[in-house]
């Protein structure tokens, strides 16, 4: 599982780039042709890995129901995000990662409640959650290496 966390702390620090790089403004675009931004895709990629991992595995997750209601599937950006709002999601992306290792280590997830994910991957384990967790933030990330053009 090593691998696995080395992959997801490097996905959060290409995440985390886009904050060093762009305003504010520009996180919060939404360009022409596109249904979210860049901060929506940030967002997205911490509530859907609670979401496979914690829901998963019937834990509480770590993040507000706020946030889950903003950016989990199906949801789009209905105003642009404040930089207090932004600065914790800018938190969130390292200390969740944190978490979901030390709670992995501890032995947190004991059961683990399968499914096909949307695309079909089997999910039958934590270790595939997570693994698979690792797939759609890299997604999300060539999304936003397309959105970044536009903003």
């Amino acid at each position: 599982m090593e691998t696995e966390f080395k992959i997801t702390r490097r996905l959060r620090e290409l995440f985390d780039k886009y904050f060093e790089d762009y305003t504010l403004e520009q996180l919060n675009k939404i360009p022409v042709g596109f249904n979210n931004n860049l901060i929506w895709n940030i967002g997205h990629v911490l509530v859907s890995q609670q979401s496979l991992v914690y829901k998963g595995s019937n834990t509480p997750l770590n993040v507000s129901d706020e946030l889950v209601a903003m950016y989990a599937r199906g949801t789009k950006p209905e105003r642009d995000i404040t930089q207090a709002e932004a600065d914790v999601i800018r938190e969130l992306l390292f200390s969740l990662a944190e978490k979901t290792e030390q709670d992995y280590a501890n032995s947190l997830f004991t059961t683990y409640n399968a499914r096909k994910s949307e695309m079909g991957f089997s999910l039958d384990t934590v270790e595939d959650a997570i693994a698979f967790n690792n797939h759609h933030e890299s997604l999300h990330l060539g999304i936003m290496m397309q959105l970044r053009k536009f903003v």
